[in-house]
């Protein structure tokens, strides 16, 4: 599994879960259970991690969707 976003921001996740959904790109949330180890403050980032052969498909729609911002480098 490849990580392609690291972030707090649940509605970012919410959108990254809904145009993978609708695409059928199998992903990952990693850490979103965390939250009960930190204390729900939300320090802790959560990941999406998708498969390696999805993952140039997957990086073409978040940036088509806008969120290429969002991507990590790797």
């Amino acid at each position: 599994m490849i990580e392609l976003v690291r972030t707090n921001d649940l509605v970012t996740i919410s959108v990254i879960e809904s145009l993978f959904k609708a695409e059928g790109i199998a992903f990952f949330l990693a850490d979103q259970n965390m939250s009960a180890v930190e204390g729900s403050v939300g320090f802790l980032q959560r990941r999406i991690l998708v498969d390696g052969d999805d993952r140039e498909r997957a990086r073409k729609l978040l940036v088509d969707a806008g969120l290429g911002g969002e991507l990590r480098d790797a």
